[in-house]
């Protein structure tokens, strides 16, 4: 993980803790020894010229209709790494070029969030209820698995997930996530399978050139002409 919080964005602040809490459970289990959280301070651009060339997957999951764009997806899926990500921002874009069987698309499209919004149909408990994983979750910061000795340090983040307000639907999300890893996974260990998939992301990923981006802006947007 790298991430930064502003200095009054406690939340923030608690999803870092979180993040390094997560890192001494699960470093220090010993029946995954190939599994490492890793947290690097001060993320910044010198560190993503290393981290995005090394990527095998691109994590692009904001929930459909939160993300304005992005570019962090597009340099990621320029290097080789497959995208898992949901209909949102630039991962339309990116489907539409490197096709549905070269990226992993997961969750709700922006129409049914917008339907759930509407109607008021989102009902987080019975997701919990009907899926272990999802209860696997939640029993974690219930039962504070990774604050032993901070009670109740992350409870906000229970509350906050099975309130029916919450415009992110976390937990209608969460399955679809974890099978579209599922999927990935089996894709990766298959050698082939997963060169030809990672070699066509670099191939159709031509059209997010800046080249490109610039003409558009110059002619359809500031109406200039070539010299």
């Amino acid at each position: 993980f790298g991430a930064k919080a502003a200095p009054g964005y406690k939340q923030a602040k608690l999803i870092i803790r979180l993040i390094h809490a997560i890192a001494s459970v699960v470093n220090a289990d010993r029946s995954v020894p190939h599994l490492r959280v890793v947290f690097l301070p001060n993320y910044r651009v010198s560190l993503a010229e290393k981290i995005i060339p090394a990527a095998d997957v691109s994590e692009q999951i904001s929930t459909a209709g939160k993300e304005a764009s992005g570019t962090g997806n597009m340099k990621f899926a320029i290097n080789g790494a497959l995208t898992i990500g949901t209909m949102d921002g630039a991962n339309i874009e990116i489907l539409e070029e490197v096709g549905g069987d070269n990226i992993y698309i997961f969750g709700l499209k922006a129409d049914e969030v917008q339907r759930m919004r509407t109607d008021r149909s989102y009902n987080p408990r019975e997701y919990s209820d009907r899926y272990p994983e999802i209860r696997r979750v939640m029993d974690a910061f219930r039962d504070d698995l990774f604050c032993p000795h901070e009670p109740g340090l992350f409870r906000w983040i229970y509350d906050r997930l099975l309130d029916p307000s919450d415009e992110y639907f976390h937990l209608a999300d969460l399955v679809p996530y974890i099978e579209a890893h599922r999927t990935a996974q089996s894709d990766y260990l298959n050698k082939s399978l997963w060169s030809r998939k990672a070699i066509l992301n670099v191939a159709r990923m031509g059209k997010f050139s800046s080249d490109r981006t610039i003409m558009e802006y110059a002619r359809d947007i500031w109406n200039l002409k070539q010299v």
